[in-house]
């Protein structure tokens, strides 16, 4: 039998079903690479990121045999041009291979892919490209311009059979990503307001009061801005999303002193007026439009739930210093399956957004929430006419405090403290969102991201709702109220020790019987802002003053509580007295009736404040009796009087030394609204923080004297 033709070998080799595999393989990804890479976010091209992964996986071990075998057939041909590009295409295919396999780990069990490995895989797309057409397109040339006549006809053949299987597999799966594509149908988004919406401002102004919008003008589906779950569950922003969890921005409307205010708002003036409170604490609501004159409860249970999603405040695209929400939000658009149900649609979305991660990063990270104007546009508020038909009023004002603060500091990043420098301090971290290379002290790869617990001053709403990490939340926030966490990244630029001190000063001794004159002094160490800060008319602040003898009697008290949980009247305490216009208090947050304020008290930032105390030191130490205490502390304190109760001395003795402390005290709502809000048999009650505290003794003498 005679042996075959070099002709007859190269057509065999054109015809082999391995070459045709591979080389249909290699052109879908080539193809659908450059179309993921060169065109915009849209459903084929996600649907083309799958067919890519899954035709890649596929590509692996036969591209590896045939690389092998060709290697091994055609090593000892003479060196040319051709035998280079083949060089060239075999690295940069075997580079893409690598890459391309890393990649698909990185995004399958990673929570991000690699910026590196991304680069080296596009970069090895374009070396492949520019190294296998000359290569291919030269063989391809020869065997339809060289030869023997007899020879040219089954070169021909067999190369235009190989050419003809390539395009055809390419072409399949090509019609595999537009058929899915096609198929794939997305929940329908009901981006409109419902038919019997009040329009009280006027169609154009369907959110007013409130100075939120959206980009469309238009109504946003709730799911659209809900679905925090999934950043934690994803495996990607696991981290990020538990501190959320118990934040103020996730309970802001589930808050139950919000809901009840809310309501007794709709009850008064219309349940539309609440959307003036929605764009700060219920965006999901108001944008869907459930604040509404004929919903029952006023808030969407996805509101309810997350508060200030992710997406509700990562997508806000433009803010206004002038506060109460005056911020517009997109509608990011979603990839395939993020919003379908199931653990199988879940695993694919997550996947996309990992594997192909441009639209996400586009859609939810930019610089302008990181600056203070960002936050300026919640944490700033006010009240005009069309809430409280009178005139504007100026509310709670973090933004401009600081502004105007010694924190701030114009084009001297080196000095200022920014709101999230302070709220968001840094933690260590793999989250994908870890680095910043636009902090002057950052760097992108410095495996950190910004805190989301956004620590304040609220300690009681998270056990309230028995919130999952609750109890860990409320202990930071009350670390943080004393000033005892540290931020290494700012610890040059900030003041130390407590927040807010105290600090007290007194005589060193007094005869009995004289004035003892105490004075505590009271100094906003640290906020970047008025403490207290937030609504005053519910916040309270006061420092409590306690005076014993050297037994433990108490002789003097200011700022005590009774069983009731009621501050004494008349205690030093940091507050705001609001009126309406016929000058009644505003002492149920119905802050829609408010015109003025009688009161305020408040320290800025850096400021320091004080206040006196007096009373008589005693000579004898004798037993203490309900009458002595009421004498003592001004009121009937039955906390106080059990104590002292308790503390029996013989009668005669002589008082030698009075020990003094001062402490100032906090808690997030008085008594009186909790009352009125949930009852007093509810027997809720907001926990206290001792945020600092001063003590000194006093020697009694008989001259007295400083």
């Amino acid at each position: 039998m005679a042996s075959p033709t070099y002709s007859a070998l190269k057509a065999r080799e054109w015809q082999r079903p391995l070459l045709k595999v591979v080389s249909g393989l290699l052109v879908f990804e080539t193809v659908s690479g450059l179309a993921i890479y060169l065109l915009p976010f849209s459903v084929p091209n996600q649907m083309a990121v799958l067919a890519h992964t899954l035709a890649g996986i596929a590509f692996v071990l036969p591209y590896l045999w045939y690389q092998l075998r060709h290697w091994r057939a055609y090593r000892a041909i003479r060196l040319s041009h051709v035998v280079l590009t083949g060089y060239f295409s075999m690295l940069a295919s075997l580079v893409l291979v690598v890459s391309g396999v890393v990649l698909t780990v990185q995004a399958l069990f990673g929570t991000h892919i690699g910026r590196a490995w991304d680069r080296v895989h596009v970069v090895a797309t374009f070396a492949l490209v520019g190294s296998v057409v000359p290569h291919v397109a030269t063989l391809l040339l020869r065997v339809w311009r060289g030869g023997a006549p007899t020879d040219r006809g089954t070169l021909r053949r067999a190369s235009r059979g190989f050419a003809l299987a390539s395009i055809c597999i390419a072409f399949a799966l090509g019609v595999v990503v537009a058929a899915s594509a096609g198929a794939y149908r997305s929940p329908a988004l009901v981006n409109e307001l419902p038919g019997d919406y009040s329009y009280v401002f006027g169609k154009n102004r369907p959110f007013a009061p409130s100075m939120a919008t959206t980009e469309t003008g238009g109504a946003y589906d709730a799911r659209s801005l809900a679905g925090s779950a999934s950043c934690g569950k994803s495996g990607c922003h696991t981290e990020i999303y538990r501190e959320w969890q118990t934040s103020a921005h996730r309970y802001a409307a589930m808050d139950p002193s919000f809901q009840k205010v809310q309501n007794t708002m709709a009850e008064q003036n219309g349940s539309e007026s609440t959307r003036y409170c929605a764009g700060c604490h219920d965006p999901i609501s108001l944008f869907s439009g459930t604040k509404n004159i004929f919903v029952k409860d006023l808030t969407s249970q996805q509101g309810y739930q997350e508060g200030v999603s992710c997406v509700s405040c990562h997508a806000i695209r433009k803010t206004d210093e002038k506060g109460n929400a005056a911020f517009v939000i997109s509608q990011p658009e979603r990839y395939v399956f993020e919003m379908d149900s199931g653990p199988v649609a879940g695993k694919i979305s997550d996947y996309l957004i990992r594997a192909y991660p441009q639209k996400h990063i586009k859609s939810l990270e930019h610089k302008l929430y990181k600056s203070p104007q960002f936050c300026g546009a919640c944490h700033k508020q006010f009240i005009d006419q069309e809430i409280n038909r009178v005139g504007f009023v100026q509310l709670q004002n973090q933004y401009d405090n600081w502004r105007k603060s010694r924190w701030n500091h114009p084009g001297d990043p080196k000095k200022t403290i920014e709101c999230r420098e302070c709220h968001m301090p840094l933690a260590e971290s793999d989250d994908p969102s870890a680095g910043d290379e636009t902090d002057y002290n950052r760097t992108p790869n410095d495996g950190r991201h910004r805190g989301h617990r956004f620590l304040g001053a609220n300690q009681f709403i998270p056990l309230a709702l028995k919130l999952v990490g609750a109890k860990e939340h409320v202990a930071l926030t009350e670390q943080w109220l004393r000033g005892e966490i540290e931020v290494p990244e700012i610890a040059d630029k900030w003041r130390k020790g407590p927040a807010v001190p105290i600090e007290l000063t007194a005589p060193d001794s007094v005869a009995p019987g004289t004035p003892v004159v105490l004075r505590a002094q009271l100094t906003n160490n640290k906020p970047g802002h008025d403490f207290p800060t937030g609504p005053l008319d519910i916040i309270q602040a006061w420092v409590e003053i306690t005076v014993t003898d050297q037994t433990g009697r108490v002789v003097f008290a200011s700022g005590q509580r009774d069983s009731s949980h009621f501050i004494q009247p008349g205690s030093f305490m940091f507050k705001a007295e609001p009126v309406d216009q016929y000058g009644n208090l505003i002492d149920r947050h119905n802050l829609w009736e408010m015109v003025g304020v009688r009161y305020r008290r408040a320290l800025y930032p850096g400021a320091a404040d004080q206040q006196e105390f007096t009373f008589a030191c005693p000579g004898a130490v004798v037993p203490a009796t309900t009458a002595d205490m009421r004498r003592a502390t001004g009121h009937d304190s039955t906390s106080v009087l059990d104590r002292a109760d308790t503390l029996r001395a013989p009668r005669g003795g002589r008082v030698t030394e009075l020990r003094v402390t001062a402490r100032l005290m906090y808690r997030k709502i008085d008594q009186f609204l909790l009352n009125f809000l949930f009852g007093k048999e509810s027997g809720l009650t907001s926990p206290v923080t001792v945020m600092s505290e001063d003590s000194k003794t006093i020697h009694v003498t008989d001259r007295g004297g400083m």
